[in-house]
């Protein structure tokens, strides 16, 4: 590590300061009363009790926009209040219904199964937005305390022009991180590894291989550097 990069690591106290303001800074998070952040070394553990799902979500991305944090730990539990608890059975329909209305969502080959507010996706798609866009519906809803999605994606394409079309992409994307990461193709099984410089970073790396055509899942080995 140079003098540069050295002097400008964050000390654990500057990083919870600075996770601590981007919370007040964003509306979108609400009321804070309750939720406890604690830095070690760089990884944020964020703990408490929030309102809704929504809220809980709002808080992580809100952390991870925070230069300086290497990893994040969501302690948080969605605790609802006594009159704002449907059922299960309610929150399955509900689920159903906002996928009905989503252009982007073939809620037909969707599974929902729900339990104490967890809820479960499964079955296959064809597109990675089509994954996200089924969760996307179901995170606003009342009642969700948590959301595992087990949705497949079917591949298209040859998977022999996969690394190929992502190692284009980051380098298109003028991303700093693109020569330090290595790609990995099995199938339509995607693993990135290597050293990026923030979360960021991370994501967009991420987020670029989730975008080729064919990868049907991510396996995210990056390590965001020290």
């Amino acid at each position: 590590m140079d003098r540069a990069r050295r002097h400008s690591v964050k000390t654990d106290a500057l990083l919870k300061s600075d996770v601590t303001s981007e919370l007040a800074w964003d509306t979108s998070v609400g009321e804070r009363a309750g939720i406890g952040i604690a830095v070690r070394d760089g990884v944020v553990t964020v703990s408490g009790q929030v309102d809704n799902y929504m809220q809980k979500q709002a808080i992580e991305r809100a952390v991870r926009r925070v230069s300086g944090v290497r990893g994040i730990a969501m302690d948080l539990e969605v605790k609802l209040a006594a009159g704002a608890r449907p059922s299960d059975t309610d929150i399955a329909q509900a689920a159903l219904n906002a996928m009905r209305w989503h252009s982007m969502v073939p809620e037909e080959r969707v599974q929902i199964e729900v339990e104490d507010g967890h809820v479960t996706l499964s079955g296959e798609l064809d597109w990675a937005y089509q994954v996200a866009s089924a969760e996307q519906c179901v995170r606003p809803l009342l009642g969700v305390k948590d959301i595992t999605n087990d949705i497949r994606i079917r591949p298209h394409v040859n998977t022999s022009d996969i690394a190929e079309g992502i190692s284009s992409a980051l380098m298109r994307h003028a991303q700093r991180e693109a020569r330090n990461i290595s790609i990995q193709v099995d199938g339509g099984v995607v693993t990135l590894r290597g050293k990026v410089d923030s979360l960021r970073e991370r994501e967009a790396a991420v987020g670029t291989a989730w975008s080729a055509k064919g990868v049907t899942r991510v396996v995210d080995q990056l390590e965001v550097s020290a």
